[in-house]
């Protein structure tokens, strides 16, 4: 059953929300901007998976894992998951638990970073008017796996998750990202805002950043990954009736080997 408002607006449950979380603390993490920490010292036969958009599509995302575990057979390995996992399918609440348990099993194998609809989902927290921007994105679908009627009433524990993800990862070979960087700012760019939500001119400008960009946000029609000279691009629409996809990358190209897809239909 959804929870009750118990009277409440929305304006006064927020508001009584931050008074009691602190919305210091929520403006203290979204103001920096969060790398994790680099991934340069690795065996030589690691293997990286990259993954794009889940967007609620948690059995895509199980059936995907399956896969990764089949295609690793043993070797080193790591994740990376490019953000966007809540909002328009139908269970953002086991694909965030699924995140977690994979990081809580190997905390510093998974890298879990954060995407536009996590960012738009923070903001209904600390600013007015953005809730229903949200909603519209497909926040519904969010709150309806959780059974709860706000984003307040989410569990604490997810918020401080979410809050807590990075958005930016590398390694020797790769800049990982959700959307992409500016192409006229310093590498990596230091804009949130940019990593977050970027699409022109990062999409059309081909700009060599140092090291390959991997990133998702702009879903792709077709369902295949687009793989360019200085980046790649791995939202395949899901949630769309795409397919969710993984790029594997070793240590010794910056492009990927091998893809894997799960179709969604």
């Amino acid at each position: 059953m959804v929870r009750s408002n118990s009277g409440l607006s929305h304006r006064s449950r927020r508001e009584k929300y931050l008074s009691e979380r602190g919305a210091i603390q929520i403006h203290a993490r979204l103001a920096p901007a969060r790398n994790s920490p680099d991934n340069c010292a690795m065996d030589a036969d690691t293997l990286t998976y990259a993954v794009g958009d889940i967007h609620g599509c948690a059995d895509l995302l199980d059936a995907l894992l399956d896969k990764i575990e089949a295609h690793a057979a043993g070797r080193p390995r790591r994740l990376v998951f490019l953000g966007d996992y809540i909002d328009r399918g139908a269970d953002s609440a086991r694909v965030i638990e699924t995140l977690r348990r994979l990081q809580w099993r190997d905390e510093g194998g998974v890298t879990c970073l954060m995407g536009n609809h996590e960012a738009m989902l923070l903001k209904t927290l600390h600013e007015r008017g953005a809730l229903d921007l949200w909603l519209r994105n497909g926040g519904c679908d969010t709150l309806h796996s959780f059974d709860v009627d706000g984003p307040e009433y989410l569990p604490g524990d997810v918020l401080d998750w979410i809050e807590a993800l990075p958005t930016l990862h590398q390694d020797t070979q790769r800049w990982y990202v959700h959307a992409g960087f500016r192409p006229e700012a310093e590498v990596p760019d230091p804009d949130e805002d940019a990593r977050l939500w970027i699409r022109e001119p990062f999409l059309s400008e081909e700009r060599d950043y140092g090291r390959h960009v991997v990133h998702g946000h702009t879903p792709l029609s077709r369902g295949q990954p687009d793989v360019r000279a200085f980046r790649t691009n791995l939202d395949t629409g899901a949630v769309y009736g795409g397919a969710l996809t993984a790029a594997v990358f070793g240590l010794s190209a910056a492009k990927a080997v091998d893809f894997l897809q799960v179709r969604a239909r």
